[in-house]
C-alpha cells in the first residue's frame, strides 16, 4: 500500500470515528440513567430509614433538553414514587421563554414530604425573578438561605439550601439558622464547590450538580470541560468533602455541546439509611 493510499485510509477512518462518536454523544444525551445510591446519615431518625429522594439537577430545558424528553423525565421521576423530590437549579437555558414550559412540566412532580429547589447559575442568566415566580407557581419551595424540617410522627430531620455560588450570594448560616446542633441535615447547593466553605459537624450530606459530570470523558484525556482541580475533585458521585460529603449528580441537560459521551444524563433515587434501624 503507497503512502497516499495509506493517508487517505487513515483520514477516512478518523472521520467515521468521529461522527460515529458524535452520533453516539447525540444518543447518550436524551438517555437518562437511574443512578440509586444508598447513603447512611450518622444523625438520621429510625423513623426517616430508608427514606428514597429523587434528585434533578440540570435539567437546562431549552433547544437540547426538549417538551418530551422533560415530559419523560418527570413522567420516570413519579414511577419511582419518591418519598422527597429535591431540585438542585439551572432549570432552562438561552431563552427565558423556556422557563415557564419547564415548571409547568416539574409542577407535575409530587411527593409525601414535598417538592424543593435551589437556583443555579443559568437561573440567574436567563431571570431570577420569572425563574422564582415560576417555582411558586409550580409548587415547587424554593430553599435561597433557607431551611425546613420534616417530620415523621415525633422525629425531624432538616432540609436546607443555598443560593447559587457564582451568580448568588449563598448564605449557610442563614440556611442553617434554628437547626438545634445533633439534628441531621441534607443541604441544597447548586455547585458542589460550596461544601469546601462549610465548618464544622453541620451539614450530613450536599446535593449539587453544575458539572454535568464533565459531559464528555475522553479515554485518557477525561474530561476535557472541567478546567479546575476543584471541578474534577466534585465531577460526579458520592466526594469526601473537608467536614461533610457531596453527592454529585451529573446532570440530565447539556449545555455547550448537544452532546454526552461516557457520561450519561442522571436522575439520581437517594436511599438514606440510619445506622440505628
Amino acid at each position: 500500500m503507497n503512502r497516499r493510499r495509506c493517508i487517505k485510509l487513515l483520514a477516512s477512518a478518523s472521520a467515521a470515528l468521529a461522527l460515529g462518536g458524535t452520533g453516539y454523544g447525540f444518543y447518550e444525551a436524551v438517555h437518562v440513567r437511574v443512578e440509586r445510591p444508598t447513603v447512611t446519615l450518622s444523625r438520621l431518625p429510625k423513623t426517616f430509614d430508608g427514606l428514597r429522594v429523587a434528585f434533578l439537577s440540570d435539567i437546562l430545558h431549552g433547544p437540547y433538553t426538549e417538551a418530551d424528553h422533560l415530559t419523560t423525565i418527570v413522567r420516570t421521576t413519579r414511577m419511582l414514587d419518591p418519598d422527597l423530590i429535591l431540585l438542585g437549579g439551572d432549570y432552562a437555558l438561552r431563552d427565558r421563554r423556556h422557563i415557564g414550559p419547564c415548571f409547568a412540566e416539574l409542577g407535575k412532580l409530587r411527593a409525601p414530604l414535598g417538592v424543593f429547589g435551589v437556583l443555579g447559575t443559568h437561573d440567574y442568566r436567563l431571570g431570577v425573578d420569572e425563574t422564582r415566580a415560576e417555582m411558586d407557581r409550580a409548587k415547587i419551595v424554593e430553599l435561597t438561605n433557607a431551611g425546613v424540617n420534616l417530620k415523621r410522627g415525633e422525629d425531624r430531620f432538616w432540609l436546607a439550601g443555598v443560593d447559587d455560588m457564582e451568580a448568588g450570594r449563598p448564605e449557610l448560616n442563614d440556611a442553617l439558622r434554628g437547626i438545634p446542633y445533633g439534628d441531621a441535615c441534607v443541604l441544597l447547593s447548586h455547585n458542589p464547590a460550596f461544601a469546601d466553605t462549610i465548618q464544622g459537624n453541620r451539614v450530613d450530606l450536599v446535593l449539587s450538580g453544575a458539572t454535568h459530570g464533565g459531559q464528555v470523558r475522553l479515554p485518557l484525556v477525561g474530561s476535557p470541560w472541567l478546567y479546575s482541580e476543584t471541578d474534577r475533585k466534585y465531577r460526579a458521585g458520592l466526594v469526601q468533602a473537608p467536614e461533610t460529603r457531596v453527592y454529585v449528580s451529573r446532570g440530565l441537560g447539556v449545555s455547550g455541546l448537544p452532546v454526552r459521551f461516557h457520561c450519561r444524563p442522571e436522575l439520581t433515587l437517594l436511599t438514606l439509611r440510619s445506622p440505628v434501624a
